[in-house]
């Protein structure tokens, strides 16, 4: 079986475009850092050394500290498929991260976002 290619895609990559699409909205790139922390339990400086070595998003999850559990409360459409029912793990979690950033963007309160 092939992976995704998404698999390799650098985090560092893709993190600006979170970013952008955030502050289209007026939202701020705090406020996405915040979210990433919700999700993967990297501090600032932790987060910030992944942007910089630039792993890929395998790498990025492998490595992340603690994944919020409450992240299985995350439901929804995101790219066209229900991300409960996403059945490859790491698909999942990317997708679970995508899904936050479009809530952020679409204006959700962060209280909201954060599933308290």
């Amino acid at each position: 079986m092939t992976e995704h290619r998404i698999f390799t895609m650098s985090f560092s990559s893709v993190y600006p475009l979170y970013i952008k699409k955030a502050e289209r909205k007026n939202r701020t790139k705090e406020e996405v850092d915040q979210i990433i922390h919700w999700l993967t339990g990297y501090e600032q400086a932790e987060l910030d050394d992944q942007i910089q070595s630039e792993n890929d998003f395998k790498t990025f999850f492998e490595q992340a500290p603690k994944l919020n559990p409450e992240r299985k409360l995350i439901t929804g459409v995101i790219c066209g498929v229900r991300v409960e029912t996403i059945e490859e793990p790491l698909m999942q979690e990317i997708r679970y991260l995508d899904k936050l950033i479009d809530e952020l963007a679409k204006g959700k309160k962060m209280e909201k976002i954060l599933r308290k």
